[in-house]
């Protein structure tokens, strides 16, 4: 435990420069006097390490003094190379740095763990973007990332969701998080927390007047607070449909977000209940869903004859509605051209 701690500390100040005792006493676990002890050890063990006492002092390294040891175990070498794909850096502008990166902490890893820190690179791929989902465009990424490390405020034209035209926002960024492929700005308007999505942003400028940020408050728990707050928002129409269990995987996977309690179990057998359909055997499994709207289920349209909505009648009626448009636009004439009499 003590080679990890010394090597820790060494890493720390390499990292850090010049800290205190008991800033190196909280970050290591252990005492002030500790400390001391350990930086005379690793003077012992010929390591450039010298303390200053005073207000202004404290222990730091000969200025130059470099290490090539990283300390890393095996699995902390694998962890390193577990690649991501999905433009992530490529949208930060990042890409390349990110390859390079790569290649440096290659080298850098003990010679013994190389090999599987490699295959870990070539054997597990992470794709953050969700399934038949194009990605979004960063569009103004680059402007919020300058916000947001220059400490600055931002002016936003952003659309909200539903809107045909922008309004302009002025907030105070916390930070940027991309989840599912898809890019957020975090940030207050008005002193309140609002999530931003980064395609709805038509522009965006860096304003002068630096960032006001709440204090105590960092982007992490922030970011939770708003992600609990939608996926927890109560979804105004309750839906019960059936699904033909051939079906019902694709079904699931697709409409996760709407399913409630996230799966697609079985609410009886599928017969009577008054829907009429009588099959009485187990081709069908009910299924409970949640959506925003009535318009919101329309989407179920899209399974064909495989997915029946079975309540509520608004529903049912807004679905029936929308089918009856779509066979009057795509007419038998419409499809084949005009018959030959």
């Amino acid at each position: 435990m003590k080679s990890g701690r010394l090597l820790e500390m060494l890493l720390l100040l390499q990292a850090r420069g010049r800290m205190t005792a008991a800033e190196l006493a909280e970050r290591l676990e252990v005492s002030p006097r500790t400390v001391y002890r350990d930086a005379e050890a690793l003077s012992s063990a010929g390591v450039p390490i010298y303390t200053e006492r005073g207000r202004a002092g404290g222990i730091a390294l000969l200025p130059g003094y470099r290490t090539d040891v990283t300390g890393l175990t095996r699995d902390e070498a694998r962890a390193l190379f577990v690649l991501t794909t999905g433009g992530v850096h490529e949208d930060l502008g990042l890409g390349a740095a990110a390859r390079s990166a790569i290649l440096k902490v290659m080298r850098a890893v003990p010679a013994p763990f190389q090999p599987a820190a490699a295959a870990t690179s070539q054997r597990i791929l992470v794709d953050p973007a969700g399934w038949m989902r194009g990605r979004e465009a960063p569009g103004s990424l680059g402007v919020l990332q300058a916000a947001v490390f220059s400490e600055r405020r931002l002016r936003l034209g952003y659309r909200s969701s539903g809107q045909r035209e922008a309004s302009e926002r002025v907030v105070d960024p916390y930070g940027l998080v991309c989840k599912g492929g898809i890019w957020y700005l975090v940030a207050d308007q008005e002193g309140e927390a609002r999530l931003f999505r980064v395609s709805r942003v038509v522009s965006a400028s860096v304003d002068e007047a630096p960032v006001r940020r709440r204090d105590g408050v960092e982007l992490g728990a922030l970011w939770e607070e708003l992600r609990r707050q939608v996926e927890e928002r109560p979804a105004g129409v309750r839906v019960v449909a059936r699904v033909r269990r051939d079906w019902l995987d694709l079904f699931t996977r697709m409409n996760a977000a709407h399913l409630v309690d996230g799966d697609g179990s079985v609410d009886g057998d599928g017969s009577g209940d008054g829907d009429g359909s009588g099959d009485g055997d187990d081709e069908w499994v009910r299924v409970q869903l949640r959506f925003a709207a009535v318009m919101a289920a329309r989407p179920l349209l899209g399974y064909g004859a495989n997915v029946e909505v079975v309540s509520p009648p608004e529903v049912r009626a807004d679905l029936a509605e929308v089918a009856a448009e779509v066979v009057a636009q795509y007419g038998i004439e419409h499809a084949f051209g005009t018959l030959p009499e």
